[in-house]
């Protein structure tokens, strides 16, 4: 995956426009077994994380949040634009692998032929897992160990940054990429073009079924996704 720039969330907007702004995420401190309060996502310095520290996942629970601020997402997208949501059990199906301890699932579909579709799954991890357009399901946090020292601000803003550009028409899919390895790949762009990010990897164990009608479907969009049509008159 390649980054360019840092994205923090929206910018805020006209007042007479759908927007959407960030639930409050909990302030707590979180301690270790000695009773130290830990500092999430400033905790090792130049040295790196320590090398047990890749095989713990201490306090998961700070990333609840990540539930809310997803809610709040499916919200804005249903108010700001023209798209139908599904909150059956059965949308969970859409993702690509599926996980353990599902809570909840909803999928948001533009109705627009160009435009990608959004599936959000909540877990019990907790965390969030969005399947984008046809073949990207995204998953946050990537991991909560603790030596990657995420938090759920630095979370949260990459799930916004997902679903907002996905929204605005900043995403593109491709598929397959690499001649022989046939990996697929992805590109995304914050709705106000401060970051970007892309990837490329192998698909993994996905029936080939699936792969066929996603590389089915991507031809009929090769210049990227479309914006999502807005829902105001």
């Amino acid at each position: 995956m390649g980054k360019d720039g840092d994205w923090t969330g929206p910018a805020p907007r006209d007042s007479g426009e759908p927007g959407y702004a960030r639930p409050p995420l909990p302030a707590t401190t979180y301690y270790s077994s000695d009773g130290i309060a830990i500092p999430y996502g400033q905790r090792w310095g130049e040295d790196g994380p320590a090398p047990d520290s890749y095989s713990v996942v201490s306090h998961p629970e700070r990333f609840e949040g990540l539930h809310d601020v997803a809610r709040a997402l499916i919200d804005h997208l249903a108010a700001a634009y023209d798209a139908g949501v599904d909150t059956s059990p059965a949308t969970a199906a859409d993702l690509l692998r599926q996980p353990g301890g599902v809570v909840h699932s909803v999928r948001v579909t533009p109705r627009a032929a160009g435009a990608a579709p959004l599936t959000f799954v909540l877990t019990d991890h907790p965390a969030v897992i969005v399947h984008a357009g046809v073949l990207h399901d995204f998953v946050f946090p990537v991991c909560s160990c603790d030596a990657c020292d995420e938090t759920a601000e630095t979370v949260a803003a990459r799930l916004e940054l997902l679903v907002l550009g996905v929204a605005a028409g900043g995403y593109s899919e491709r598929y397959p990429v690499g001649g022989r390895r046939r990996w697929f790949g992805y590109a995304l762009m914050a709705p106000d073009g401060s970051a970007s990010e892309s990837g490329q990897g192998d698909p993994g164990p996905v029936p080939a079924d699936r792969l066929r009608s996603g590389k089915a479907r991507l031809k009929q969009v090769p210049d990227g996704w479309a914006p999502w049509p807005s829902g105001r008159p």
